[in-house]
């Protein structure tokens, strides 16, 4: 795996999500977040993630979905259960991922990072297909960017956020 000097995973499959911006000029992507999402919760392999980044999820569709279509989200990479990468904003575009977030001191973690989320939940185990496609996508990432740290929403979010949640298995990707 490798990253184009435009920000793009070669080989991945893209779809470019409008939510998205410009990074800040003196920003330089040195943090990695990793997220997990289902959609609808607990629900895996449908479009409910694609549809979210594209702003085109059907309040209707799931009951879940009438809270939360309304949202501008996105993140750099989708991870699927079956190891599949799909990136949705170039690693040189700043992604709404982590919200309001601080790392180390610093707010605004969109402004410096790269987000990363999985296909899951808190409580699931991830699928070994998923830490091989992470493990390979890190390398990536570092091999382009001076990334100095990889860390959890919930560590840049904390009492906000929850994920990756107590099932993603830290040890795997250190």
């Amino acid at each position: 795996m490798r990253i184009t000097e435009d920000g793009l995973l070669e080989g991945a499959r893209f779809i470019s999500s409008p939510n998205c911006d410009a990074r800040p000029a003196d920003a330089c992507v040195e943090l990695i977040v990793i997220h997990n999402i289902s959609l609808p919760p607990g629900g895996f392999g449908g479009p409910g993630v694609v549809d979210l980044f594209l702003n085109r999820l059907d309040p209707a569709g799931h009951p879940y979905y009438a809270d939360i279509a309304h949202l501008r989200v996105s993140a750099h990479f989708f991870i699927r259960r079956d190891g599949e990468i799909i990136q949705f904003v170039a690693c040189a575009q700043r992604a709404w991922h982590a919200g309001v977030s601080q790392w180390r001191g610093r707010e605004r973690c969109n402004d410096f990072s790269v987000g990363i989320e999985l296909e899951g939940t808190d409580e699931m185990p991830f699928e070994d297909g998923q830490y091989g496609g992470l493990l390979r996508l890190i390398e990536a990432l570092k091999a382009r960017y001076p990334i100095v740290a990889v860390t959890g929403h919930a560590d840049v979010a904390p009492g906000r956020k929850t994920d990756p949640g107590p099932a993603f298995d830290w040890k795997r990707i250190k």
